[in-house]
């Protein structure tokens, strides 16, 4: 009855505080019980409720009082809609698996590594000698340090054989993470309503960049051994596009690396159609069972645009990237770069070019390939053992992910919904595909916290479909 009393009560102080001036005094706790026929104790709850909802202030031996932030009326944005006009193109607001979950789900959902992958030691460390230098009061070169440039020209050069010219410091332009480069190669480089070749599946982040940018889609089948040259030169000769983006080592989300025979086939039909490929390297210090040899490395005629991360296997607080173009491409790609974010954190590529030249660093790679190793043997296991009705096209050599293919006609939306009913996050496959997926996938990060609980999350995932499809058959 006190919670029916007092609910009333703030029902009609809201109205009369709405229609007062700020700062206008209310009646006195007793004059409002004497006004409602209530019990102090009620009165007091109503007043408590009204300023928790921001209507009203009590000033310690004066009275509760109108807060002068009352607004009348909610805001008024209709006029947005017609200023506005139609959007370009219909984008989400995020990722999937850019979701923030409990941390006592069991998360397969993240593009992220876990903490304990990181070097965090190499991290902490950099970030403080960095705030201590010249870079935390200095404004950095566009094209980025001169330094973190020779850094990234030596490492790609370093995979360059006899006979072909490395790249060089000014070869490399320094980007806040290689989402921000894509987004300058395609709207300097293609440019709205131009084709663009994509393998399929792929990045759902070049997928969305792209269409935010109005590039036209056009997409390229890639399997566990990447795209088929035959058809890659087909799609350049009908499309008219001159370029093609892919990730040739540890593809996201397939975990699909082309042999040396196949870059050189598609290497070869890039150059036939006088087009560019864009290197997407993202799972470049992710290798497990190989060790990734850049295509750029055997290109030094400016084919290739070749884009290489640090923020996944640094740390997503530090977002370093760089791409390395030649010639003309290259001049473009940097003034879109300046009209975009002038330069980029002098403290943040400090740092980066700190961790990645300490002994540390190298130490580092080393145990994390095992400890990637042991993480994705540990899940291919699981699956194999709870989740009969999935299928293992690819074991990946590299990278964070494992690709599923789930029987025909599995309704995703249900499937995600009922895994995280239980616990268990996962991430639907279909936004990796350009266009409409193939078929019923799911990635999951075999690199993400407790591995410990891999099989109980397995589990979730093999009841789920074997209530799908139960529910299917009636």
């Amino acid at each position: 009855m006190n919670n029916d009393s007092s609910s009333r009560i703030v029902a009609q102080l809201q109205k009369r505080i709405l229609s007062s001036v700020p700062g206008t005094r209310l009646p006195s706790t007793r004059e409002l019980v004497a006004d409602f026929k209530a019990s102090p104790v009620t009165v007091q709850k109503a007043l408590q409720a009204l300023s928790m909802q921001g209507l009203v202030e009590s000033r310690p031996g004066v009275g509760t009082f109108v807060r002068s932030t009352t607004t009348a009326r909610p805001a008024d944005y209709g006029w947005q809609s017609a200023a506005l006009g139609t959007p370009r193109t219909t984008l989400p607001p995020s990722s999937a698996t850019m979701r923030v979950v409990s941390n006592e789900a069991i998360s397969f959902h993240s593009a992220y590594p876990d903490r304990d992958l990181l070097p965090e030691r190499l991290v902490q460390a950099a970030l403080v000698r960095a705030a201590r230098g010249d870079t935390a009061l200095s404004r950095p070169p566009v094209a980025g340090l001169p330094e973190l440039q020779a850094w990234f020209a030596r490492e790609l050069g370093a995979f360059t054989p006899t006979g072909v010219n490395p790249p060089t410091p000014s070869d490399v332009i320094v980007l806040p993470g290689s989402q921000s480069g894509l987004s300058s190669i395609f709207s300097s480089l293609v440019g709205a309503g131009q084709p663009l070749l994509i393998e399929s599946p792929t990045y759902w982040g070049a997928i969305l960049v792209a269409r935010n940018v109005g590039v036209r889609l056009i997409p390229v089948p890639s399997g566990p051994d990447g795209p088929d040259p035959a058809v890659l030169a087909r799609a350049f000769k009908e499309s008219g596009a001159r370029m093609f983006y892919a990730q040739p080592h540890y593809a996201n989300p397939s975990g699909a690396q082309w042999s040396a025979q196949r870059a050189e086939q598609i290497l070869e039909v890039v150059r036939n159609h006088g087009a560019f490929l864009i290197e997407d390297d993202w799972a470049h210090d992710f290798g497990i069972n190989t060790s990734p040899v850049p295509l750029a490395a055997r290109d030094d005629a400016g084919h290739v645009i070749y884009i290489r991360s640090l923020t996944k296997s640094v740390s997503p607080a530090i977002r370093i990237a760089a791409v390395i173009a030649r010639g003309p491409a290259r001049a473009r790609i940097l003034a879109a770069r300046g009209a975009e974010t002038i330069y980029v954190s002098g403290i943040l590529q400090a740092a980066a070019l700190d961790i990645v030249t300490q002994p540390g660093w190298n130490t580092h790679l080393r145990k994390l390939r095992q400890q990637l190793q042991a993480r994705r043997d540990l899940l291919v296991s699981s699956v194999l053992e709870f989740v009969p009705q999935a299928q293992i096209e690819n074991i990946p050599k590299g990278g964070l992910h494992l690709w599923l293919r789930l029987p025909d006609g599995t309704n995703l939306e249900e499937l995600s919904n009922f895994c995280e009913r239980s616990g268990v996050i996962i991430a639907a496959g279909n936004e990796w595909f350009p266009a409409e997926p193939s078929g019923s996938f799911v990635r999951l990060n075999f690199s993400g916290p407790n591995p410990g609980a891999y099989a109980e999350g397995m589990q979730v995932l093999g009841q789920a479909l074997g209530c799908h499809a139960a529910t299917t058959s009636k």
